[in-house]
């Protein structure tokens, strides 16, 4: 049997910094929490579309089963979250107005070809790709 994979079903970012990640991710980026487990666990789970974002508090259970915090070099280079019904306009009027200065778009390809895309820093110094499916 051969394997088909569909898609990313979660990503794991570990953080001594959970409350600066959950507001990156919910407030700026949209994602909803899903599940908070952060009182028996260290962990918070976010919703990304089809896929989940998991935060993992470093001094939380799970987090100590882990190691120490993040640190540079990573072996993560970055993740992407599409944005569905954006153009690249509204992509980067909505992080102005959190704050950052988005770079210029780029064409990038991806899992669903080429398209726009820019790259944006979490508070951790993840990098996240935010790609428009709206020229």
């Amino acid at each position: 049997m051969a394997l088909n994979i569909i898609g990313i079903d979660h990503i794991v970012l570990r953080t001594n910094n959970l409350s600066g990640l959950v507001s990156f991710y919910s407030d700026i980026l949209n994602c909803p929490i899903e599940r908070d487990r952060t009182e028996e666990l260290g962990l918070i789970q976010l919703r990304a579309g089809h896929s989940l974002i998991d935060i993992i508090d470093i001094s939380g259970e799970l987090g100590r089963e882990g190691g120490g915090a993040p640190c540079k070099p990573v072996n993560l280079d970055h993740f992407c979250l599409t944005v569905a019904d954006a153009t690249i306009e509204q992509i980067s009027q909505h992080i102005k107005t959190h704050s950052q200065s988005p770079p210029q778009f780029e064409v990038r390809y991806g899992a669903g070809g080429y398209g726009p895309s820019i790259y944006i820093q979490d508070p951790d110094g993840n990098t996240v790709e935010l790609r428009a499916t709206s020229d």
